[in-house]
């Protein structure tokens, strides 16, 4: 049984959003694959710079820590809120209001993570995450994020169907994800008011059919 609940938040659209929120076990698995995938990289690493010898011993201890605390930074700000752990439990950090997570929130979340980890083994992290109504952690409390799960649909929609093709102006990192966050989340909104939100996203786009082929383009589907 998934340990989670659900919240309403409504969009600055005004759009109303249900998202449910994942609970300390899923983020634990997560977490720990994470740490699977890191433990690899340090292997792979370690064994690349062995033939310095000891001069290798630094620029080892510079790939971990660059890994430590920028590794699921860059993931979760380049990959819609998902490492490759959560992404593998289908699990993706959010801002509370629903918004796909930003740098200054990811940066604050994961520097908050060796207090989280006080006095040892996550224990204020998991105190925090059992005391909160959103299973959040102390980074969460401070960056106002959450963990959500990512739906999946069981069918493909109509607009899943639209030709991927590039946007037709060039669009900045935060329009980028606007416009790929609009595309996951039309199926489940009536095709009036898909409509209508398309026209906010950005004035280049004629519907939103061109936004989804645009979304398409930008995840790689050529």
């Amino acid at each position: 049984m998934r340990l989670d609940t659900t919240r309403s938040v409504e969009t600055p659209e005004g759009v109303s959003l249900s998202l449910r929120v994942a609970g300390p076990v899923p983020r634990a698995m997560a977490w720990l694959l994470d740490q699977l995938i890191r433990l690899a990289l340090y292997s792979v690493f370690g064994m690349a710079f062995s033939v310095m010898g000891q001069a290798g011993n630094g620029p080892l201890m510079v790939v971990i820590f660059l890994m430590e605390w920028f590794y699921p930074v860059a993931f979760e700000v380049l990959r819609s809120g998902q490492t490759p752990g959560k992404q593998l439990l289908q699990l993706s950090v959010v801002h509370e209001d629903g918004r796909p997570i930003g740098l200054e929130a990811s940066v604050i979340r994961n520097l908050l993570r060796f207090a989280d980890f006080l006095p040892l083994a996550y224990l204020f992290g998991t105190a925090s995450m059992v005391i909160s109504r959103d299973f959040k952690r102390l980074g969460d409390l401070a960056a106002r994020t959450v963990v959500v799960y990512i739906d999946r649909p069981d069918s493909p929609t109509e607009l899943a169907e639209v030709p991927p093709r590039p946007a037709p102006a060039s669009l900045t990192l935060e329009e980028q994800r606007a416009v790929i966050d609009f595309a996951v989340r039309s199926p489940s909104w009536t095709t009036d008011r898909a409509e209508e939100l398309a026209a906010l996203v950005h004035p280049t786009f004629a519907d939103r059919s061109a936004l989804v082929a645009a979304a398409r383009w930008l995840r790689g589907q050529r």
